[in-house]
């Protein structure tokens, strides 16, 4: 596989970092989750359980191994030095100062380890006056001011259901910026620090909105074309109280489907003002509160409309287009026998992702490893 040469120390927890290291993880790469004796990853501690570990903490940690060290003690620290002599990656996610406090920081282990790329995925950042700020992603989206533009007019910022900065902000720049280093160590033969901010990954989202901003124009909650002002691109609700997701911004997806619920008075108002286009999305829910789910679905089903229905999460597992990608799997594990997770998004032709290794549990791989490196008596 195309990292299978490349060992990675995750001194992550919760969602970013182990995210992070699952994409390495799954593309061969071997991720040692350096784990505390006593309380692991919280992420273990989650509901629902699978058997002592949370069925989230299985999704995000399969192809991993584990190992318990104690960071705060002489002989812990020991151990993860004479690890770190042997890794290409180190990622973690404390706030800045506390592996510095532990001597375990980037300056310390490069002159361990020359060749070592060290990640950090933090909230605000290394450096400026956030830094040391907590957080999670909710402030995060607040700060970046995407919050403030997510939800309906006149109503209180809608928090999303997944974590955008964790994930969108953190774990993906931090994939990115770790294959990077990689591929300049080819050139240079030196490792480097990747500093990651969750803060930053969110703006670095925002070039449908900010680019506004810039020319002056003010952005606002519920009245942009892709945050729910325009009727083309809304979600409404059927008679059977399912929804309907409707994304057709361009004329030629517009004029299907104003044809599809005969309102063919509506085809030259794609642009028109924000009075227009409410007045537009409240007969329009009218319409489409007229008949159930399955019954648009059949008016649209030969129909080039970007109309979709508003599936349920129990529904998506079942979802051809996710089945055929193999973005819902299912595994076989040791104990618990067969299990669904959720698949790699990076579809590579030549050297495929796959899944070998269910997630370790707390402490599992300790005497393998540290036998391997020579640091048991």
């Amino acid at each position: 596989m195309i990292l299978q040469s490349i060992r990675v120390l995750d001194l992550t927890r919760l969602l970013p970092g182990p995210y992070c290291t699952l994409m390495l993880a799954d593309f061969g790469a071997e991720v040692i989750k350096v784990e505390d004796p006593v309380a692991g990853d919280y992420l273990r501690d989650f509901e629902p359980k699978l058997d002592a570990d949370s069925a989230v903490f299985h999704s995000l940690n399969r192809n991993k191994k584990s190992i318990c060290l104690d960071l705060k003690t002489e002989k812990g620290r020991s151990h993860f030095l004479k690890l770190v002599e042997t890794a290409d990656v180190a990622i973690e996610s404390f706030r800045p100062g506390v592996m510095e406090r532990l001597g375990l920081d980037y300056e310390t282990l490069k002159q361990i380890n020359p060749r070592l790329i060290y990640c950090t995925i933090t909230g605000y950042g290394q450096t400026g006056p956030y830094k040391d700020k907590p957080g999670h992603d909710i402030n995060y989206l607040s700060y970046a001011g995407l919050l403030h533009v997510m939800g309906e007019k006149d109503r209180k910022p809608v928090i999303p259901a997944t974590q955008i900065a964790d994930i969108g902000g953190g774990a993906y720049p931090a994939i990115v910026g770790i294959l990077l280093a990689l591929l300049e160590r080819e050139k240079t033969g030196k490792g480097q620090l990747v500093d990651v901010s969750m803060l930053d990954g969110v703006v670095s989202w925002m070039h449908m909105l900010l680019p506004s901003v810039f020319a002056e124009r003010e952005v606002t909650r519920g009245e942009e074309l892709l945050n729910g002002g325009f009727a083309c691109y809304q979600v409404y609700e059927t008679k059977d109280n399912r929804f309907l997701s409707m994304g057709g911004i361009e004329q030629k997806f517009w004029k299907i489907f104003c044809e599809g619920i005969e309102r063919q008075d509506f085809i030259d108002c794609l642009d028109a003002p924000m009075e227009k286009q409410e007045q537009m999305k409240q007969e329009i829910q009218t319409i489409i509160a007229g008949k159930t789910l399955e019954e648009w679905l059949d008016i649209f089903s030969e129909k080039e409309a970007c109309v979709t229905p508003v599936k349920t999460m129990e529904e998506t597992l079942d979802d051809p287009q996710l089945q055929a990608r193999e973005m819902i799997q299912t595994i076989s594990h040791p104990e618990l026998g067969k299990m669904k997770q959720i698949g790699n998004p990076i579809k590579l032709s030549e050297s495929p992702n796959k899944t070998f290794l269910p997630a370790p549990k707390r402490g599992e791989h300790t005497e393998l490893i540290l036998r391997e490196i020579g640091a048991l008596n």
